[in-house]
């Protein structure tokens, strides 16, 4: 059960990895402070990046849900 707990956990820390270097940046200078702007006034962007954020909080959770549950099967 351990080692099946560690691929996942693995499988999850590569995924994770993935999906938030594809993700874009917030900010290009000037003009991202500019098009902040325009997003806020005129509504959020939808998309791919909003999948991807989606998918990142996810893996994040999933990420420190196995690392408690793997720390707590080594210590006992």
């Amino acid at each position: 059960m351990q080692l099946a707990l560690v691929i996942v956990y693995t499988v999850v820390c590569i995924s994770l990895i993935a999906t938030v270097l594809l993700q874009s940046g917030r900010s290009a200078g000037l003009s991202g402070a500019i098009a902040g702007g325009a997003q806020s006034l005129f509504g959020k962007k939808k998309g791919l990046d909003d999948l991807l954020s989606r998918i990142t909080t996810g893996l994040a959770i999933g990420f420190m849900i196995l690392a408690i549950v793997l720390t707590l099967l080594v210590a006992g």
